[in-house]
């Protein structure tokens, strides 16, 4: 198998999407041309067609909004909005009516349609270029929230989400584009959005992350099993809404102890939903108390003080080495 970032697996699965099936569509903002702000559809307008690799005007409503017209009307509209922190401008359209549809229209309409969009620190971007509010979207009844952590569930739950009948939020940590690569097979690949997975086993503390955390969170989990001897069991939820808590309420029954990792800001980021579920299902095994390590609740500074908001190593293993002592 070939080893790929994931800005190669994620084309890969457009890629793989447009050549089966010719009603999945491609637009946003320079999508076609150029292939992308961060080249995830580099070469798909050259082999697919300007048709179906379809550059927009600046207007993340409109994008959004022709999107959900496609969508009713039979295409696989994939849009992409170039950074996470424009995508409120179309909360109004993802809300009010490619969430509500299906409801609304007592299931005679479906919107199956994904929304792409890079999230997240790390890349020392410009303002509204570096948040991390899955909590907005992950509230929606209606919606499916999706944050892959490495270039092979990237690809796998891409091209589930493009498949799935009801519209898909999926972030994707632009801090991990081209971080590192896996292998990832050449032929098709899916995986069930909704379903977590664990990554890591072990027996004396449960770690919970997604997209791009999961790299410090597994580097705190080694670092833990070299220098103390605690063996982690890391759990990676890849989807926030539907959130999977069997696994990790099966591991914390085991390990009796946690520990959450995410970059959003700590209050009512998903990390207390984690937690609450948790107290809810597996109260009477915690030996101590569930330990968040997440961003503040500040908006993500700039350049040089990007570093100390987000989650890293040394936050991870400060707070899972209290948890141990509890």
């Amino acid at each position: 198998m070939p080893k790929v970032t994931m800005v190669q697996a994620l084309n890969m699965a457009l890629r793989q999407e447009m050549e089966k099936d010719d009603r999945v569509i491609i637009l946003g903002e320079d999508v076609g041309l150029d292939g992308g702000v961060f080249r995830v559809t580099d070469g798909l307008v050259q082999e697919f067609g300007e048709d179906r690799s379809v550059d927009t005007p600046l207007a993340e409503s409109g994008i959004v909004g022709m999107s959900i017209g496609m969508a009713l009307y039979g295409l696989r509209p994939v849009c992409e909005i170039q950074f996470s922190g424009f995508s409120y401008h179309n909360f109004h359209q993802i809300e009010n009516h490619a969430a509500r549809l299906r409801w609304r229209s007592q299931g005679r309409f479906q919107v199956p349609m994904v929304l792409r969009t890079p999230y997240g620190g790390g890349v020392r971007a410009l303002e509204h270029h570096s948040e991390s509010r899955e909590t907005f979207w992950s509230h929606i009844p209606g919606l499916k929230m999706v944050i892959p952590s490495g270039p092979r569930n990237a690809r796998a739950l891409l091209v589930s989400a493009i498949r799935d009948p009801d519209p898909v939020i999926f972030y994707e940590g632009k801090a991990i584009y081209r971080a590192f690569r896996e292998e990832v097979p050449e032929e098709e690949e899916t995986m069930p959005i909704g379903q977590s997975q664990r990554v890591k086993e072990g027996k004396d503390l449960t770690m919970i992350s997604y997209g791009a955390m999961m790299r410090p969170t597994l580097q705190a989990a080694e670092t833990l099993q070299e220098k103390d001897g605690i063996e982690t069991d890391v759990i990676d939820l890849l989807t926030i809404s539907p959130m999977d808590d069997t696994l990790f309420v099966e591991s914390v029954q085991k390990t009796g102890r946690a520990l959450v990792v995410h970059e959003a800001p700590r209050t009512l980021g998903p990390g207390a939903e984690i937690v609450s579920r948790l107290v809810e299902k597996a109260f009477y095994y915690l030996e101590a108390p569930v330990a968040r390590v997440t961003g503040f609740d500040i908006i993500i500074p700039l350049f040089s003080r990007e570093n100390a908001y987000l989650p890293n190593v040394h936050r991870i293993l400060r707070a899972a080495r209290k948890v141990m002592s509890s």
